[in-house]
């Protein structure tokens, strides 16, 4: 698999798609560009964001904002209360449990269910 090629099949922003599974771990795609993802956090599971093209603003509750660029890696704990944003599109791989909901409990216009991610 080119993980380049799978990018270049997803045309719409925040639009997760699953690209591969390992054990009970969802490996997924998604591009962003825009303010549009809510605060939100995953109760019961940690979240890896590996950022493979452009730059992503992290916010994390009680804490100063920080950019994430080409090569970052970063877990989020269970339970902490994050958002990221792009002004430009950034290409992100994100490393989840399977039961992880993208925005958490939070619904809103970008929420997709796994059906629609596959």
């Amino acid at each position: 698999m080119n993980i380049t090629e799978q990018l270049n099949t997803i045309n719409d922003y925040y639009a997760p798609k699953i690209i591969g599974e390992v054990n009970d771990v969802f490996i997924k795609l998604v591009k962003i560009q825009g303010n549009k993802v809510p605060w939100h956090h995953h109760k019961n599971e940690d979240e890896l964001f590996l950022i493979i093209k452009g730059a992503l603003l992290f916010e994390i509750e009680n804490q100063e904002p920080f950019t994430m660029k080409k090569g970052d890696l970063f877990i989020v704990k269970k339970g902490i209360s994050h958002k990221v944003s792009s002004k430009n599109e950034c290409h992100i791989m994100l490393i989840e449990n399977k039961s992880t909901l993208h925005t958490g409990e939070v619904v809103n216009e970008i929420t997709k269910p796994i059906k629609n991610q596959i």
